[in-house]
């Protein structure tokens, strides 16, 4: 086949195709990509460790146009960066992509949805997470009365268990019956 220099060790290559939706040709294509958002702060070399200790900056990721005019552009790249930050290493750069592929299942998407919508955290989905998620998905176009009222509808509609709020179990219950979730959860590459 050649001796091509490329970016990662083949375990490196090997490792990424294991453990997400890319072929190898995709993931260099990723990688092309998240260099190209830091040139200089992305060594073309990504062996021996440098694939996790390479960072770029949430400031940098947010100019990515697949994010850019996402509403929830901040969110995803907490819930995706190994320390909630927003700032990314690649390892992280392909997890986001590889959830957000048309190969990862429904369920892989359900659970990081909820995560991004469960803005502290808590491992539920209570009225503040609800108002936050509504204001990111209209951009704060709603008042404070038209946001109170639709997460009440919401939660009576979705808290199958009368705790006023959504677990997990709760939130993927509603997805279940969404069929656009799996077309507007995902990001071409």
């Amino acid at each position: 086949m050649g001796n091509k220099v490329t970016a990662f060790s083949e375990e490196q290559l090997e490792a990424y195709q294991d453990c997400t939706f890319f072929t190898r040709k995709e993931i260099l294509r990723i990688f092309k990509r998240f260099k190209e958002l830091s040139p200089k702060r992305v060594p073309s070399d990504m062996k021996n460790g440098k694939a996790k200790k390479c960072r770029i900056p949430y400031t940098e990721l947010e100019l990515l146009p697949e994010l850019r005019e996402n509403p929830f552009c901040e969110r995803i790249c907490q819930v995706f960066s190994e320390d909630g930050s927003g700032d990314m290493n690649f390892d992280d750069f392909l997890d986001m992509f590889s959830v957000f592929s048309e190969a990862a299942p429904r369920d892989i998407k359900c659970i990081y949805a909820f995560k991004i919508y469960d803005f502290d955290g808590d491992n539920y989905l209570d009225h503040l997470d609800l108002q936050n998620t509504l204001r990111c998905l209209t951009r704060n176009e709603l008042t404070e009365d038209e946001i109170a009222f639709i997460v009440e509808k919401v939660i009576e509609e979705a808290d199958l268990d009368d705790d006023n709020m959504l677990s997990y179990i709760e939130f993927e219950h509603v997805i279940s019956r969404s069929p656009d979730f799996l077309n507007t959860f995902h990001i071409r590459i």
